[in-house]
């Protein structure tokens, strides 16, 4: 087992991550003196799978426990999901000593963190992630949140966990769309903040898509990922400058993600064809050399780049992007790539650049079948 740890003063916390270590997470959250009472906010797919051992750890170690499902999907991932998980903790008699254990996906851990973060004025709240988008990036930071009609995380809070709990057998059940749509984040931490991570992915990323590596070195990905998340939230929790490096390939990525309502790309795959765009834009500013995108589009092309963005209108994924969180004052932001492993915000890009941005991401998009 690997230890990474947020160093955020009073709210620092640990990522434990191992294989096959799903059977030991109550002794990890009871070494933490979290509550005695817990609910579990999950959805019927992770909870058909992994939530027997995880409540059986839970109960061993005298912790009792309320099981709330929510739908799969980003789609839901809404207000009134939110709501109806408030219904739930209120109905089963969670107090201010409770805690909240999020098992499953981004969708999940967002929305079960957003709720711990608001109910009663907060809650502790564990994440134990099963997805790879999740374990190296949605579970660590402490951002939480639900999507709106008009953008993608647009209510929510900074609310760090007590505990991540990172059992990387969980991801041998997953279809691999959603292991290559979780491989986007693990591409971006590598372009924005370690060049060798990038160089490690060049020689084995179909391996690593594949989930053909031994166990430890799946640890250990999951963890050197972690670790440069929490480097930079250690560094910058609220977003306030180097965080935001972390949302490349974002800005156009969330825009894709509204106009489809959330039900064509999964995150990941917006996220890819974010960083189509973002890439070409840092060229197109000069702060880019063509040979490293050319780099950026292998390893996407070898993941395979999403499909059908052709057929996005450019005008509307700009006015999504206007309205998108990240804007200040109106002015769209994006993080570019200066080198591979370093990146900047940059509030200067024109409304053509945009548009020569997606149109490149366009071309690069193959039709459907």
């Amino acid at each position: 087992m690997e230890t990474v740890r947020v160093d955020l003063g009073s709210r620092s916390y640990p990522i434990m991550i191992g294989y096959g270590i799903l059977s030991d997470f109550g002794r990890a959250y009871a070494a933490k003196e979290l509550g005695s009472v817990a609910a579990i906010v999950t959805n019927p797919t992770v909870a058909s799978l992994y939530l027997d051992p995880v409540r059986a750890g839970l109960e061993a170690q005298g912790v009792s426990s309320t099981v709330v499902e929510i739908p799969d999907g980003e789609e839901f991932k809404t207000l009134e999901t939110a709501g109806r998980i408030y219904g739930e903790l209120i109905r089963a008699g969670l107090d201010r000593r409770s805690c909240i254990v999020a098992l499953g996906g981004g969708v999940v851990g967002d929305t079960a963190g957003f709720v711990a973060a608001t109910y009663l004025r907060g809650i502790d709240f564990v994440q134990v992630p099963t997805t790879l988008e999740a374990q190296v990036d949605a579970s660590v930071g402490g951002k939480t949140g639900v999507d709106h009609p008009f953008g993608k995380n647009m209510i929510g809070a900074f609310y760090q966990p007590k505990l991540v709990y990172i059992d990387t057998e969980t991801l041998m059940t997953l279809p691999r769309r959603e292991v290559v749509a979780g491989m986007a984040e693990v591409i971006k931490h590598g372009l924005i903040r370690d060049e060798g991570l990038v160089q490690f992915l060049e020689s084995k990323i179909e391996k690593v898509a594949d989930l053909a590596i031994e166990p430890q070195q799946l640890v250990g990905l999951i963890a050197r990922n972690c670790r440069i998340k929490s480097d930079v939230v250690a560094a910058d929790e609220n977003e306030a400058g180097l965080r935001e490096i972390l949302n490349y390939g974002h800005t156009v990525g969330h825009a894709i993600e509204a106009v489809t309502d959330y039900t064509v790309y999964k995150h990941g795959e917006a996220v890819m064809l974010g960083m189509l765009a973002a890439g070409r834009i840092g060229v197109i500013k000069g702060i880019w050399n063509p040979a490293e995108l050319q780099r950026q589009n292998a390893l996407i092309e070898r993941l395979g780049i999403p499909s059908g963005a052709r057929a996005l209108e450019p005008e509307k994924l700009i006015g999504r992007m206007a309205s998108d969180k990240k804007a200040r004052d109106g002015v769209i932001r994006f993080i570019l790539p200066e080198a591979i492993g370093r990146a900047v915000s940059c509030d200067t890009v024109k409304k053509q650049e945009i548009e020569e941005g997606i149109r490149y991401m366009q071309k690069c998009s193959p039709e459907p079948d």
